[in-house]
């Protein structure tokens, strides 16, 4: 317990110009460089607020299959061991995991501050990340994906639960409905000790 007490510091909170909150993803170990690559190059394209690494035998940077160059678009933190691993303050960490606690992803609420963290391919998570993670989840599929893959399905998912989207038409191929504006209501003023009264 005193590892997952140490990933929460004081490093500061990211935000996400998508959505409310944030996100990041990233990896424990590498096995396979080209899927480490293709991972936070889909980070990028769906909107991650960083990207990382635990005990990596891997420079991400050097990466040729990562073409959108994210480690010097996305703020990008190679750690050198879980004890060395930091999160924003209020940051949930979800591993990703083929694992019996495990929540499956389309029963899954996203945390609005989470980092994601996936394992080797063959070997997965280790017994120590496993247990600094707030949340685990699963793919419900019916063999195991590459690391690539899984980590884009979840931020998909990810995406899909926490952005507005037109509703799916009815009839197929039909076309969406154009999301009506979004109305603000009357702003809410709230007191210091009110905020503290509703952490309790």
């Amino acid at each position: 317990m005193l590892i997952s007490i140490a990933l929460r510091d004081s490093v500061p909170a990211v935000e996400s110009r998508l959505m409310r909150g944030y996100f990041g993803i990233g990896i424990e170990g590498v096995s396979k460089a080209i899927n480490v690559g293709n991972l936070v190059r889909s980070a990028h394209a769906l909107g991650a607020s960083f990207v990382f690494t635990v005990a990596a035998n891997y420079d991400v940077a050097t990466s040729q299959s990562d073409t959108s160059d994210t480690t010097t678009q996305v703020p990008f933190y190679p750690f050198d061991s879980i004890e060395s691993m930091r999160l924003p303050d209020g940051c949930a960490l979800v591993g990703i995991e083929l694992n019996d606690r495990a929540i499956d992803l389309p029963s899954f609420r996203h945390p609005r501050r989470a980092a994601y963290v996936l394992g080797m391919e063959r070997v997965g998570l280790s017994d120590a990340m496993i247990e600094c993670c707030d949340h685990l989840i699963k793919i419900p599929t019916r063999f195991s994906l590459n690391l690539a893959t899984a980590g884009g399905i979840v931020m998909y998912d990810r995406m899909l639960s926490m952005q507005r989207f037109a509703d799916r038409p009815v009839m197929v191929g039909g076309r969406p409905q154009p999301l009506p504006e979004h109305e603000f209501g009357t702003p809410v003023i709230r007191r210091p000790a009110e905020k503290s009264e509703g952490r309790q």
